[in-house]
């Protein structure tokens, strides 16, 4: 495999190849070739021609609607294939309810993002005052929002869920006219091609979706600089995205940045039977890869030592394994280097007052692959680097609070603000803390992912937003049209 998908053909690689490794068992899987520089620069050229020529962005919205659902169904035959491509690539095991997170969830999601990109009216009225519908020369007036495409949009997407992370990027770029680089992460190139294989079987036209591979970071940062790109979407850690963003500040792109996270998990006092399940789950969703997952666990004080020794006991009972055993709830992280970072901060952790409560290392079965035990760290406060700092691994932290405002108050003590959680059976009592959390999003007694509720970060954690009506007219250009009589 190798090269990419440019202007309706695919094309053979003349970059560097690359590896792909399995995590779950940390062999080789296949050497994909890369695309040289001049390709990838092919690849936004032939995104220009296609949306400056219009035939893509002039087509009526129930033609160019149809055109996409086409497209999703295409995707949709490929499920079977998609789900052994990120078992492979990723590790994620394929009988999770994350499996289902990376496939299923997406797919059904693309229609709904037509449906309601649908339901949009290309124009709008403004609520202006009717004292201002009148001039003083006695001139009716009318003002109106019109919605336009961007333009070229580069979707840069993150290893972790690589193909929704890419589908929710390319659907709505789509379906609001304009046209795409997709660029994949290089630990997950494989999953991507079915980019490539729906638009030939949709009949996409040529330049509107485009797919380039490479194992650096060159290609990637000419999607960020070049001048015919008007438009990034980036999903990927707070480091690399502040690049993105210096980097596409000299052509004024828009952006849309989806970064880390260090979400917290507040439970009320009346809800400590939920913690040990939460934080299984929270540990076991694709090895803690996920960067809303709620990884800083506030508790009252009082009841920590109760609810360490149950944690113990469940997270003892977690079954390691590749991604092909059904038995299999923990799997590996996607790389021996990420491995090595969730010992640097266990590490860390305990230099610096924390306790390992179980977990903490690298488990003697399975020997192969990627794979770090599920670790919960009890922190004697807010301030230690494994309560600051992403990890990007089955590694939460527990920290005791005295009282409400003090939980509110270290959950807001972070750089980042993805997302967060508060669970308790006063609802009226959980809901008054969650308004109080300073997060991109807030989920009160459960979490939603649908296509018609936005998500994205406040402070470090990225800028713009994902689904919803926001995560659709960010990939609109937004023209007051003003006229007199």
């Amino acid at each position: 495999m190798g090269g990419g998908f440019i202007e309706g053909r695919w094309v053979t690689g003349l970059g560097a190849p690359f590896a792909v490794e399995n995590p779950s068992t940390g062999a080789v899987v296949t050497s994909v070739t890369g695309m040289s520089l001049e390709q990838i620069g092919d690849a936004i050229r032939a995104a220009r021609h296609a949306f400056d020529a219009a035939t893509w962005t002039d087509l009526p919205f129930g033609t160019r609607a149809e055109i996409v659902r086409r497209y999703v169904a295409a995707l949709e035959t490929r499920a079977d294939k998609i789900i052994d491509l990120i078992a492979l690539e990723t590790g994620c095991p394929r009988f999770t309810s994350s499996m289902r997170s990376q496939v299923q969830t997406p797919l059904a999601q693309a229609h709904q993002i037509i449906d309601l990109a649908q339901s949009l009216p290309d124009y709008e009225d403004n609520p202006l005052p009717i004292g201002e519908r009148v001039n003083l020369m006695n001139q009716p007036y009318q003002s109106l929002r019109h919605y336009t495409p961007v333009g070229v949009v580069a979707a840069i997407a993150a290893y972790n869920f690589p193909f929704l992370t890419a589908l929710w990027k390319v659907i709505p770029a789509l379906i609001t006219g304009n046209t795409v680089v997709l660029r994949p992460s290089p630990l997950t190139p494989l999953s991507a091609a079915v980019f490539g294989e729906a638009a030939e079987e949709a009949g996409l036209p040529p330049g509107v979706l485009n797919l380039v591979l490479e194992g650096g970071t060159e290609g990637g940062q000419l999607l960020t600089t070049h001048a015919d790109v008007d438009m990034v979407a980036f999903t990927g850690s707070t480091s690399v995205g502040v690049q993105v963003m210096q980097q596409a500040a000299a052509t004024m792109k828009r952006l849309q940045l989806e970064l880390g996270g260090k979400s917290a998990q507040i439970f009320l006092p009346d809800a400590i039977d939920k913690v040990v399940p939460v934080m299984v789950g929270a540990c076991t969703a694709h090895a803690g890869q996920g960067c809303a997952l709620g990884t800083r666990i506030f508790v009252p004080e009082a009841d920590k030592p109760a609810i360490l020794e149950k944690i113990r006991t469940a997270f003892a009972a977690i079954r390691i394994g590749g991604a092909d055993d059904p038995s299999t709830q923990l799997g590996p992280v996607i790389s021996a280097a990420q491995r090595a970072r969730c010992e640097h901060f266990v590490a860390l952790a305990v230099e610096k007052g924390g306790v390992v409560v179980t977990g903490g290392r690298r488990p003697e079965v399975p020997g192969e692959g990627f794979f770090f035990e599920p670790t919960v760290l009890d922190l004697p406060d807010n301030s230690n680097p494994a309560a600051q700092e992403e990890i990007f691994g089955p590694v939460l932290c527990i920290i005791g609070y005295r009282e409400l405002a003090h939980a509110v108050q270290m959950a807001n003590d972070s750089r980042y603000g993805l997302s967060g959680y508060v669970f308790g059976a006063d609802r009226r009592k959980a809901l008054e803390v969650g308004l109080r959390i300073k997060s991109g999003t807030v989920n009160v007694n459960g979490a939603m992912m649908s296509s018609y509720v936005s998500a994205g970060g406040q402070r470090m954690s990225g800028v713009g937003r994902e689904r919803g009506i926001e995560g659709i007219r960010l990939y609109q250009q937004l023209t007051c049209i003003n006229m007199g009589a």
